[in-house]
């Protein structure tokens, strides 16, 4: 697989990656119009993903900047605590977080192309003075980029991974578990769960 060169997306510079993508085909525009509003409202609905993918998905909450749980649509320098199936971490309460460091909204003059992305970048808990390690199996050169798009017939979702590395920035117990995840999502396993998250968007 050959890392796609996207506007807006990191660039790929070490460690794993991916390109999960799911898409869904109209007859006509105003169908993919239609459509594509609701695909933004699920988007933006990040304490439902768990609830449109079913168990075994992990269960991702919004935070606003100071770490206060929120319903709001998600901004730029909000955070998302997430609860992965398994061994949480040491670090946050056997949470991972991740900070939003990029919101975009774009689309043409003739409105026949729409696209929105919100890009992650993996950190330390909002609000912990006391513990400064990212709270995280990636380390925090790491992004993940949830994208969705509007074409003239179709609609898209999409997760874009970059420089994904294990965090060894943390405690020993922590490193072990980071390293052994890590290496789960860089032979495809965390892609698995990305492409169970952009077909799970398009499913209304």
């Amino acid at each position: 697989m050959k890392v796609k060169e996207i506007p807006g997306i990191p660039r790929q510079k070490k460690g794993g990656f991916h390109n999960t993508e799911s898409k869904k085909e109209f007859d006509h525009p105003e169908t993919a119009v239609q459509q594509f509003a609701i695909l933004k409202s699920r988007l933006y609905s990040i304490n439902q993903w768990k609830d449109f993918c079913g168990e075994g998905f992990a269960d991702f909450k919004l935070y606003d900047s100071s770490g206060n749980y929120t319903d709001n649509i998600p901004e730029k320098g909000y955070f998302i605590r997430i609860d992965i199936p398994g061994p949480g971490t040491a670090e946050a309460d056997g949470f991972d977080w991740v900070e939003i460091t990029e919101i975009s909204d774009q689309h043409t003059k003739d409105d026949e192309f729409e696209n929105i992305s919100i890009t992650c970048r993996p950190s330390k808990a909002p609000g912990n003075s006391i513990k400064k390690h990212t709270a995280h199996f990636y380390s925090s050169s790491a992004t993940s980029t949830f994208m969705i798009s509007r074409g003239n017939t179709y609609i898209k979702a999409a997760v874009y991974g970059r420089n994904e590395t294990a965090n060894l920035q943390a405690a020993f117990l922590d490193k072990i578990r980071n390293l052994l995840i890590a290496a789960g999502g860089i032979i495809g396993i965390s892609k698995i769960q990305w492409k169970r998250l952009t077909d799970a968007l398009l499913d209304f």
